[in-house]
Order: C-alpha cells, then sequence, then structure tokens
C-alpha cells in the first residue's frame, strides 16, 4: 500500500501524466524501428550481416549526436530539440523505406539510416531529465525521486513489450514498411506532445548556470563506472535484436513475426520485474545493489544459448528479464545521484549515446555470429558484456559508491 501511495504521490505532481503517458508512447520507435529497420533490409538482401551495418549505421549516428543535442538541451531547453528532431526523424525513415524497397546502391540505405538515427528525438534524456527537475532539492519532492524513476523505467518497459509485437503484427497483416511508417508517426506525434507539455515548456535556466565544456559529466567521480554498465547492457541488448529474430527463423523459416514476439515476452518479465522491485524495500545502498542485479542480468543471457526450441527459449527469456527493469531502474537513479544539476540532459545523453554506440557493435558482432556460428553463440557474447559491466560497477576504483554518498539524497 506504501508502495501505491508513491506512485500517486508522482502521478499528482504538475505536469506528470504527460511524462508517464504520451512520454512513455512518444518512444515505441526506440523498440519498434531497429526491429522494423533489421527486418526490411534483411529481406531486400536475403542476408543478415548488411542489415546489422544498417542498424550499426542508424545507431552509431544516433549515438554521436545524442550528447550534441543533450548539451543544447541544458543550454536552451529540450522543448526546442526535440521539435525539430520530430520532424527530421520520420522524414528521413521515408527515405529509408523508398531506398531499400527501390533496391538502390547500399550507400544510400547507409546514409538514410544515419540519418534517421541521429534525427531521433532526445526523449529518454528530456523525460529523465524533466524526472529529475520535478523531484529535485527544493522542491519538497526530493522523497520521490526513486519512486519516479521506478514509475519511468517500468513503464518504459511497455515500449519493449507493445513495439516488437507491434512490429510482428505490421509483418503479419502488412510489411517491414508499413512497420517503419508506424515507427515515424507515433515518434512525430508522440514528440510534439511532450514537447508542448507544461514541464519542457516551463524551462528556465537558473542563474547560476555554468556552460558545460568539454568532457562534461564523463569528468564527474562515478560517472564513468555508470557509462561503463550502460556499454555493456546497450551490448547485450543490440545482440538480443539480432540473436532474436535469427533464433526464430532458424528454427521456424515459415513462421512470420516469431522473433517479434519473442522479443515482447522478455519485456512482460521485466515489466513484472520492475513493479515487484519497486515494492521493496533494501538497507543496501544502490550503489551496491547495482553490481549484484548486472550479475543477474549477466547469468541469464548466457542461459539463452542453451535453449533448444521457442517454447523453452521464451520462457527463459521471460523469467531473465524480471532483472532488466530493476537494473535500469537503478541505473537511471544512479545518473541523477551522481551527475551535477547544470549537466543532468547531457548526463543522460551519455548514457544513452553509451548504450546505443555499444547496442550497434553488439549487433554488428551478432550478425556476423550468427552468419557463421549460429545463432546461440551471439547471447554467450551479450552474458559476457553484462558481466564485465558488473565487474566495473563493483569495483572501488571507479569511485560509485563514493560518488552517491556524497551526493544529494534522492534515494530516500
Amino acid at each position: 500500500m506504501a508502495a501505491l501511495a508513491r506512485y500517486r504521490a508522482v502521478w499528482r505532481i504538475p505536469g506528470a501524466p504527460v511524462l508517464l503517458i504520451p512520454g512513455v508512447l512518444a518512444r515505441l520507435g526506440i523498440s519498434m524501428t531497429p526491429l522494423a529497420l533489421l527486418l526490411l533490409i534483411q529481406r531486400s538482401t536475403g542476408h543478415y550481416t548488411p542489415a546489422a551495418l544498417a542498424s550499426a549505421a542508424y545507431a552509431l549516428s544516433g549515438a554521436v549526436a545524442s550528447p550534441v543535442a543533450g548539451r543544447v538541451a541544458d543550454r536552451y531547453g529540450a522543448a526546442p530539440v526535440l521539435l525539430v528532431t520530430a520532424v527530421i526523424h520520420p522524414v528521413a525513415l521515408v527515405a529509408l523505406v523508398y531506398t531499400t524497397t527501390r533496391h538502390l546502391p547500399f550507400w544510400s540505405v547507409l546514409v538514410s539510416s544515419a540519418v534517421a538515427g541521429a534525427g531521433y528525438p532526445p526523449l529518454t534524456a528530456a523525460v529523465r531529465g524533466a524526472w529529475n527537475t520535478l523531484t529535485g532539492p527544493g522542491t519538497g519532492r526530493a522523497h520521490l525521486h526513486a519512486t519516479a524513476m521506478a514509475a519511468e523505467t517500468v513503464l518504459l518497459e511497455l515500449v519493449f513489450i507493445v513495439g516488437p509485437a507491434a512490429v510482428a503484427l505490421f509483418l503479419v497483416l502488412g510489411s517491414p514498411q508499413a512497420a517503419l511508417f508506424g515507427s515515424a508517426l507515433v515518434t512525430l506525434v508522440g514528440t510534439v506532445v511532450v514537447a508542448r507539455g507544461r514541464v519542457l515548456r516551463s524551462f528556465r535556466r537558473a542563474a547560476h548556470h555554468v556552460r558545460t565544456t568539454g568532457l562534461g559529466p564523463l569528468r564527474v567521480t562515478g560517472f564513468p563506472a555508470l557509462v561503463a554498465a550502460a556499454a555493456g547492457c546497450g551490448c547485450a541488448f543490440g545482440v538480443c535484436a539480432v540473436a532474436v529474430p535469427a533464433f526464430a527463423t532458424a528454427y521456424s523459416p515459415g513462421t512470420r513475426g516469431l522473433g517479434g514476439f519473442l522479443l515482447a515476452i522478455s519485456g512482460v518479465g521485466s515489466l513484472v520485474g520492475g513493479v515487484v522491485f519497486a515494492s521493496l524495500s533494501f538497507a543496501r545502498p544502490l550503489a551496491r545493489q547495482f553490481p549484484w542485479l548486472l550479475g543477474a542480468l549477466a547469468v541469464s543471457f548466457g542461459v539463452l544459448a542453451l535453449m533448444p526450441n521457442p517454447l523453452a527459449f521464451g520462457v527463459a527469456f521471460t523469467v531473465g528479464g524480471a532483472a532488466i527493469a530493476p537494473v535500469l531502474t537503478v541505473h537511471n537513479s544512479l545518473v541523477g545521484l551522481v551527475t551535477p544539476a547544470t549537466m543532468i540532459n547531457e548526463g543522460y545523453t551519455w548514457i544513452v549515446t553509451t548504450s546505443i554506440s555499444a547496442g550497434s557493435l553488439g549487433g554488428a558482432l551478432a550478425g556476423v555470429l550468427v552468419d557463421h556460428l549460429g545463432p546461440a553463440w551471439p547471447f554467450l557474447l551479450a552474458g559476457g558484456a553484462v558481466g564485465i559491466a558488473a565487474l566495473c560497477a563493483a569495483l572501488p576504483q571507479g569511485g560509485l559508491v563514493r560518488a552517491t554518498v556524497s551526493s544529494r539524497p534522492l534515494d530516500a
């Protein structure tokens, strides 16, 4: 009951409903576009390697552009950045469909993929930055910060349930092109709604604001450890985006949409795990919980390499997925604790861009492994990447515990 009361308190924060509902639905493209892009190009070329390369171009360009967008958002507000990118991204997706379906030279597919990735609205950083503003010191809501981040993470899991399932439905009833058009539309409409919401429109730069220069939050104690964690998890998620559809295709070549449904299943497990985790209280500090959660997630990915059929895979993916939301909830809260308020948008964009970059690398490596060794081996790569992240988070040299002890008490 206490947990439900905290969630109700978060909902009653002025502007919170826009962040919780449109702010989540606007990000369906996070899970729809990469999967639809991969399947579109794989069907056009007949191979996973070029599809993985186009996916990498999409992800890497977004990774390069994201910190720049975050720094601009910290200086001038997130709303203008969101409105501009809300137009660029859908136009680039339309160009991607055209270049692919018309079988134009592959470089044109890569270029349109890169523009689409660079133009993706920095919604996650904007929404999480807004939550830090709404629950920051002096607002009287600092005690709701952890609950707000848990709500953001749990609801975001709907993106990874509904998105792949929507792509699977588009494949059954239509085509990957239709899935990309649907993703472009929901991103455009949702981003405009969020950008015009009261929280982002009311941005006012603080009088003590200091312009971030150089490496920005990367110089902050404890932040590099969080970047390493984002890299490990991002790599694993990128691997799964390629390996799960490949596993489904290898087991049942004639079944359409099975890969999308398997990806959605992990989101169900993550959603349940996030709800349960948010209702519990732990004496151990967040920085000490984090390595153990990462270790559990690493094991869950490694186990997938042993699954003999889609049924067993689905069960293991659902159970293992229960660790995803707790990992992301604690990770997001730690970023808010460690990062200075004047760098908060850029801090979250560095986490997002690192995750995306690592995801693109993981996806590209998974494509090569699938083509040459089969669909089981990529899951061992995913488990190893998260295992290394757990070690980085646990090392005292990373300064994560020290940084959170000396930071503002947002995890109360």
